[in-house]
């Protein structure tokens, strides 16, 4: 597998994100949801680098099988939390149609968040098919299938320490 990202800009990337992230939300109370299994490691490290009061909650969403989307959207995991009234900030893996996270966004805003925004560590834009307003985006990647730092192929390879594209060996 060739490396795309690694493990050094992943880390300099995240700690940007954060800086960012606590300016815009000085003085706020930020929940965190982030969308599992993909989004773990880049949460874990993200919230770390956000000064403030942070809280996190988890949804789980799917809508791949191996290397294919299936085209259905499925909430697997709902929050445990109320999130009416609150700044919302979704964490995300990896955008590419648009389309989980746009089911995802309809499925929140009408929870009534006071502010709902989202940051992905990957956007894979030339590959969309609904748009998404992603407010805080870690890398612009190419069409390639990726792996490693939380994103899988069937549950394998999520543990890498860096980001690769999945060549098939």
């Amino acid at each position: 597998m060739e490396i795309l990202i690694d493990q050094q800009k992943l880390a300099t990337r995240i700690r940007e994100l954060g800086q960012q992230i606590s300016e815009d939300y000085r003085g706020k109370s930020l929940i965190c949801i982030g969308v599992l299994k993909g989004c773990v490691l880049f949460m874990s490290d993200l919230i770390r680098q956000i000064d403030g009061d942070v809280s996190i909650d988890f949804m789980g969403v799917s809508s791949y099988r191996g290397k294919e989307s299936t085209g259905v959207v499925q909430i697997t995991l709902d929050l445990r939390g109320n999130i009416e009234g609150k700044d919302v900030l979704i964490v995300e893996d990896i955008v590419d149609s648009g389309l989980t996270l746009q089911y995802l966004m309809q499925a929140l805003q009408v929870r009534n968040p006071e502010s709902l925004r989202i940051v992905t560590l990957l956007n894979k834009s030339e590959c969309r098919k609904v748009e998404v307003p992603l407010d805080y985006v870690g890398f612009e990647i190419p069409n390639a299938f990726v792996v490693g730092y939380g994103l899988d192929l069937d549950e394998r390879f999520r543990n890498l320490s860096h980001i690769a594209i999945y060549d098939g060996e």
